[in-house]
């Protein structure tokens, strides 16, 4: 898993709340196993109309917004089922942190399994870096992990809180396999006595 330090980059607003993981990456989507090429189905039908063609008022599809790294969304974040499509999709989009003021509690760890830093804020806060998304590609925020700030194209600064597993976890890129290889002289000492203790097995 790639490490998240520190991220710069266009955050792009999404002013909706209950955002559920349908809408995030539709069901007919869900066939694949593999991690990569769903950014091009994220938000599939507010990006797209049925005939395949880009909604342009949609936010992703707007120039200043088509790199966005960052997004600002509103409460319940990742409601619905649990399909890990959805934080797959947002990764490979490029998006890398979601910001909102709650998620949906699955989501929220699917979303640090794989690469992506959930940061829930206070409306009052929220409201602030949403209106400063909507500069377009003046919206240029930067979230540093380590010092757990996020910094504002005005120079404001907004702490935010996480986890301290997670945060170990985030900054080394490690997800759950990566956990498990690191004590992975461990596991095969205990297959080597294992072996010997029980060798007709």
């Amino acid at each position: 898993m790639e490490k998240f330090t520190v991220l710069t980059g266009v955050a792009a607003p999404l002013p909706m709340i209950n955002v559920d993981t349908d809408m995030i990456i539709p069901k007919q989507f869900l066939k694949t196993i593999k991690r990569t090429g769903l950014g091009k189905n994220l938000f599939d039908e507010m990006r797209y109309t049925p005939d395949g063609k880009e909604i342009p008022d949609f936010v992703l599809n707007k120039p200043a917004y088509r790199q966005a790294k960052i997004l600002v969304a509103g409460a319940n974040f990742g409601c619905g089922s649990s399909r890990e499509h959805a934080p797959w999709a947002i990764a490979d989009f490029g998006i890398r942190c979601v910001i909102a003021p709650s998620f949906a509690d699955i989501f929220y760890n699917n979303c640090f399994k794989n690469g992506i830093l959930p940061i829930k804020l206070p409306q009052e806060q929220l409201d602030k870096l949403m209106d400063d998304a909507e500069r377009g590609a003046n919206a240029t925020v930067t979230i540093d992990l380590e010092r757990q700030e996020i910094r504002g194209p005005d120079g404001g600064c907004v702490s935010f809180d996480i986890d301290p597993f997670r945060k170990h976890c985030l900054l080394n890129g490690l997800d759950d396999i990566g956990l498990t290889l690191q004590k992975a002289d461990k596991i095969a000492a205990f297959e080597a006595r294992r072996r010997a203790g029980t060798a007709w097995l």
